[in-house]
């Protein structure tokens, strides 16, 4: 199976202005808890927005830095299995890509790692673990 595109990922300043702004394009995003740092809300193609406040997005990629030149804007291919996320990887990286974050089981229950597409944008591979 080839990894499919399910998510793009949007790390945000104030998670509460952010579900303001995008509750007004039609995404029905759950009301902020005063500790949440993620959120998600499904389009109706099924494809997820998930918005990731600026800690959230540090705590798991140590050099983040939110900047208008690196983007704020991501893409999340969900792959089978943690196997695939291994594989498919490996296979950027092989074909020319640049790594950003090695494969790694991530606390919230996920294999996951990040790869940059060409313009340096990060593409987010994952699975459930």
């Amino acid at each position: 199976m080839a990894a499919a595109f399910d998510a793009i990922g949007i790390a945000v300043t104030d998670l509460r202005a952010s579900v303001t702004f995008y509750r007004l394009l039609g995404l029905e995003f759950p009301d902020p808890g005063p500790d949440d740092g993620h959120l998600e809300a499904a389009t109706s193609s099924g494809v997820r927005v998930m918005l990731d406040t600026d800690a959230v997005v540090a705590g798991f990629d140590p050099t983040w830095q939110p900047t208008a030149s690196r983007g704020r804007v991501g893409m999340a291919f969900l792959c089978a299995d943690a196997a695939e996320v291994d594989r498919t990887f490996a296979a950027v990286i092989a074909a020319g890509s640049d790594p950003h974050l090695d494969p790694f089981d991530a606390p919230w229950g996920q294999r996951y790692a990040s790869v940059l597409d060409p313009d340096g944008n990060v593409v987010d591979l994952f699975a459930p673990l």
